[in-house]
């Protein structure tokens, strides 16, 4: 399997290479060259086989030859076993037609371990064969830096450093990150936005001279692992509910896009999805570009589902992409732009293209609110704030027809107490893990948003380790 850059100036690479350099040098993001294919046979043989097993079947689809079939079944069998849930992220009814399928039984409590611990599997396979040490800089809204940290804490191949906006992520969501101890790990507040943290990021990987002087990697969403570990769930959510013989649809809270477009590359994978629902929060640049077709920036809004708190949707230049037919030189154009003037005009073909399986929809902090409460009085379960967004989304659109619509619960509503309480008026349990981390003294540098600052200090932090 070869991997090629969205903005078509950079060398194809193989897969273990993607996985590595996490950004494209050109600074588009890796794609397959070719997509891969199940039959509808192969898919239907996914009902009820244990999650790694699928896991490896289809994280073997993009691995190719790189990764022999045993070995990459072991990994999956090690990085699932951290969940605590025997199904690692099982489906209930929630509503008639409508199904919750919950990602939060991982280590962390929330979606992103589902690719996490896999990554940093992946990551210790290749780099103790290399002998090598990398460096991992992660940029996080909330979820991405503790599951990070979680997956890499005491690696002997990786030093890891995350980013994440001062004041703006949950007193829960930091502790999983700043608590642990580690010598390998370095959590940086900084003075700005989540889309700050990202520009950062990528200012790194795009300085070449930088990024090679301390063997630079990234496991935010922009890494094709993470994507195509998170198409997995879709598959064993989908054919737990009749996949292949009928189609499924999904409603994926997202603020980065890289959930929604996992749904995406499972479809491409022979999945049969019908309608993927893209629910934001107040932060609806996606809402906005699937509507009218114009990609705009806003100004970032603070909410209730922080994770979501997103202007720049880095994985939405893949959905891009592809909707322009591949035309790289096209994309890089596009995203160039935006960069400079923080908006796109979607060509119609391609927003026509978008609109054939995406729907995009827009929930008020108020509806949240009103959803977290409606959900626990008539369903009897306690949803954290980024699932409320799914929930009153997939509401709001409804099922088509006998097709079931799964909303993605990304989060344990623990991870957001007061939020949660406020909005219900019931405090959520908290498991062992959060108490655990409420004891710890925490560890935490704090930086401007700039660029050079970063570097200077990831630079130091390579050099001492």
């Amino acid at each position: 399997m070869q991997y090629i850059s969205t903005r078509g100036e950079a060398q194809a690479v193989n897969f273990l290479d993607a996985v590595l350099v996490g950004l494209a040098p050109d600074g588009g993001l890796f794609v397959p060259k070719e997509w891969p294919a199940f039959t509808r046979d192969e898919i239907a043989s996914f009902s009820g086989k244990p999650y790694a097993e699928v896991a490896a079947a289809v994280l073997g689809k993009f691995a190719g030859q790189s990764i022999p079939r045993d070995d990459l079944l072991e990994m999956c069998q090690e990085a699932y076993a951290t969940f605590s849930h025997p199904a690692t992220t099982p489906v209930k009814q929630l509503y008639p037609g409508i199904h919750l399928l919950e990602l939060f039984h991982g280590p962390t409590l929330a979606f992103k371990d589902v690719a996490m611990q896999i990554l940093a599997r992946l990551y210790d396979y290749v780099l103790s064969r290399q002998k090598r040490t990398l460096t991992i800089v992660c940029a996080t809204s909330g979820d991405t830096g503790g599951a990070a940290v979680e997956a890499f804490r005491g690696s002997a191949n990786v030093n890891i450093v995350v980013l994440f906006p001062e004041g703006r992520i949950s007193e829960v969501q930091r502790r999983f990150m700043t608590t642990t101890g580690e010598k390998n790990v370095r959590t940086v507040a900084v003075d700005g936005t989540f889309d700050d943290c990202q520009n950062i990021l990528k200012a790194l990987f795009q300085d070449a001279a930088f990024a090679a002087e301390v063997d630079l990697s990234g496991v935010n969403s922009i890494n094709w692992a993470r994507v195509a570990a998170q198409s997995v769930y879709y598959f064993t959510s989908a054919t737990s509910l009749g996949a292949p013989h009928r189609p499924v649809s999904f409603c994926v809270p997202t603020g980065n896009f890289g959930d929604a477009f996992a749904g995406y590359v499972a479809r491409k994978l022979g999945l049969p999805i019908e309608q993927i629902i893209v629910a934001t929060n107040g932060n609806d640049i996606l809402a906005r570009a699937l509507s009218t077709g114009r990609y705009q920036r806003g100004e970032v809004l603070s909410s209730m589902s922080p994770a979501m708190d997103i202007q720049i949707a880095s994985n939405f230049e893949r959905l891009y992409f592809e909707a322009v037919q591949r035309e790289a030189t096209e994309t890089a154009r596009a995203f160039k732009a935006f960069a400079g003037v923080g908006s796109i005009d979607i060509p119609p073909a391609a927003q026509a293209e978008m609109k054939g399986l995406f729907t995009g929809v827009a929930v008020s902090e108020a509806e949240t609110a009103k959803t977290i409460l409606s959900t626990l009085n008539e369903t009897g379960e306690l949803i954290d704030p980024h699932t409320a967004v799914a929930v009153c989304a997939a509401r709001r659109v409804g099922p088509r027809g006998a097709t079931p619509l799964v909303a993605l619960s990304t989060a344990h509503p623990a991870k957001f107490p007061e939020a949660v309480e406020a909005s219900a008026g019931v405090a959520p349990k908290l498991p062992g893990t959060i108490a655990d981390h409420s004891k710890k003294a925490e560890q935490i540098d704090r930086l401007p948003a700039d660029a050079e600052a970063v570097k200077a200090y990831v630079r130091a932090f390579a050099k001492a380790e």
